[in-house]
């Protein structure tokens, strides 16, 4: 049994590197069975279908998430720090290689996104999972005095995520090599703008003070 375990995990992690580079759509399990040196039917064995396949590659994809950007984040003090760790682990994530093609994610969006179906399913409920837990940073942002109380936190999760998708947009297409410091920067004026952010906690404060290793 251990040994299947160890097996199906060393196939995730190859599915999931090929996801990255060349798109979930496209992953298949006769290309991903030469990759690890199995047969298509010894690959069969943990995945019955590509669709299964698919839908395991996207919850594998978010525990790998999890580990090096959710955790991270929540290792920070409780508001504005866990805020700016979450959308500096994304940033880190996107582009400095943790996988080699970008995020799986972002990717699978374009690709499902007018597509029924498990993958789908599992898609959205990723993504709505990741939208929570910035409204949930920003929540306690308010709470600890770090944000206006009449914020609304699932505006700002929206805002905060838009600015991430065009940091993978312009770094990764673009290839803008000022990508990232456009999106700090516009991350800085969200949390700035209006008085949001008191004198005593401005972004580039932070950012000086944190270490973001998963």
């Amino acid at each position: 049994m251990k040994k299947a375990v160890e097996t199906k995990e060393r196939i995730l992690e190859k599915a999931v590197e090929m996801a990255s580079l060349f798109g979930l759509r496209d992953l298949t399990i006769g290309q991903l069975s030469t990759e690890v040196n199995l047969s298509k039917s010894g690959l069969y064995a943990h995945f019955d279908s590509k669709e299964q396949l698919q839908v395991e590659v996207l919850q594998k994809t978010a525990s790998i998430f999890l580990e090096y950007v959710v955790q991270p984040a929540l290792r920070q003090p409780r508001g504005l720090p866990r805020l700016v760790g979450l959308f500096e682990g994304w940033l880190n994530w996107s582009n400095q290689g943790v996988l080699p093609g970008g995020c799986v994610f972002v990717a699978a969006t374009s690709e499902w996104d007018d597509r029924d179906g498990r993958v789908r399913d599992a898609l959205v409920t990723i993504q709505k999972g990741w939208l929570a837990v910035i409204a949930r940073a920003v929540e306690l942002s308010k709470e600890q005095g770090h944000l206006r109380p009449d914020l609304d936190a699932e505006q700002v999760a929206f805002d905060v995520h838009g600015i991430m998708l065009s940091f993978h947009h312009q770094s990764r297409l673009l290839r803008e090599d000022d990508a990232r410091a456009r999106a700090e920067e516009s991350f800085a004026s969200l949390l700035n703008r209006s008085q949001l952010v008191s004198e005593s906690l401005r972004y580039q404060e932070l950012l000086r003070n944190m270490r973001f290793t998963p």
